[in-house]
């Protein structure tokens, strides 16, 4: 039998901390801070994008299938507009990158359950920056274009059509990096159930409006289905990154 001072020395070992088991069922300061930006990463985007959309509520924007003197005529006058919302995508780039990084690595910290899906996630992400960033540049084109120009010419379309595949072409790169995202975060137990299925759902909605891309770019109202996608990926966005903020995880 061994005695109670050997058996005090032996827990008091510098191998075996006393504190060994405590660390390991209570979150470090560095996991909770890393949680908390994790979590405004994804609110910043999610208030960035509502904005950005937000702008363009009564002002009578051009729909893609509108005649292009019209499209002309209004990119002419509303140049500070398209100027702010092309801003707003440099800043969407980090901020969607950023977020998707952070959640791969809370993904992995917690056992690695649904690593595969924030790994799609990571490169769905990157696959829609590269799209956006396009469309951006393309906007930008057909903005500069339109302050020079008495009536539309052959490039100035051809600007604004590719301005239109662009974004169409986002929607099914939006509804993977959703997807893959929304089943990570429940997977890893970040979120609760009702969120993978607003995941899995606005996806689909995406996808699906992806699907029809071609209409949607001529002016299809097809492009209501993905708005409502792009809804469901603010909400999910928000609720996520207030969890994460707030500390409503283990």
């Amino acid at each position: 039998m061994r005695s109670p001072r050997k058996t005090a020395t032996a827990l008091e070992s510098p191998h075996v901390p006393v504190s060994a088991a405590a660390a390991t069922t209570r979150p470090t300061p560095t996991r909770a801070l890393g949680k908390r930006v994790v979590g405004a990463t994804a609110i910043a985007l999610a208030a960035s994008m509502a904005i950005q959309n937000a702008m363009f509520v009564g002002v009578d924007a051009p729909a893609y299938g509108d005649p292009i003197e019209e499209v002309l005529a209004w990119h002419a006058q509303n140049r500070v507009t398209v100027a702010i919302a092309v801003g707003q995508e440099a800043l969407h780039l980090p901020l969607l990158l950023g977020f998707l990084t952070g959640l791969h690595g809370l993904v992995g910290r917690r056992g690695g359950t649904g690593a595969d899906w924030s790994r799609l996630a990571v490169a769905a992400g990157a696959t829609l920056s590269a799209v956006m960033a396009l469309y951006a540049v393309l906007w930008d084109g057909v903005v500069l274009s339109a302050g020079e120009l008495a009536e539309p010419s052959p490039v100035f379309q051809l600007a604004w059509q590719m301005h239109a595949a662009s974004f169409a072409l986002s929607l099914p790169a939006l509804g993977t990096t959703f997807i893959g995202a929304a089943l990570a975060a429940h997977a890893s137990g970040l979120t609760p159930p009702w969120q993978r299925l607003l995941g899995v759902a606005g996806g689909g909605l995406l996808l699906a409006a992806g699907a029809a891309s071609l209409a949607i770019a001529d002016g299809s109202a097809l492009v209501f289905v993905g708005v409502s996608g792009l809804a469901a990926w603010l909400v999910w966005l928000l609720a996520t990154g207030v969890r994460l903020v707030r500390g409503d995880v283990d």
